[in-house]
């Protein structure tokens, strides 16, 4: 499966899971909040280093 622009799957990383761009935020991380009703402020805030665009690539991986 080709991930989306942002998201990265690396063996060393958080067990090779999808993370965005490299950095220890799990995609699930991101799609459990949103599940959960967080909104995108919300997990912007909770997220600092987290770009609007990676949230969406968050989307677009669960949708792939």
């Amino acid at each position: 499966m080709k991930l989306p622009d942002r998201i990265t799957a690396e063996p060393d990383k958080m067990g090779g899971r999808p993370c965005i761009r490299g950095m220890r935020i799990r995609v699930t991380d991101v799609l459990e909040m949103l599940a959960g009703g967080a909104t995108e402020a919300e997990i912007l805030e909770d997220f600092p280093d987290l770009e609007v665009e990676e949230g969406r690539a968050a989307l677009a991986f669960a949708d792939a």
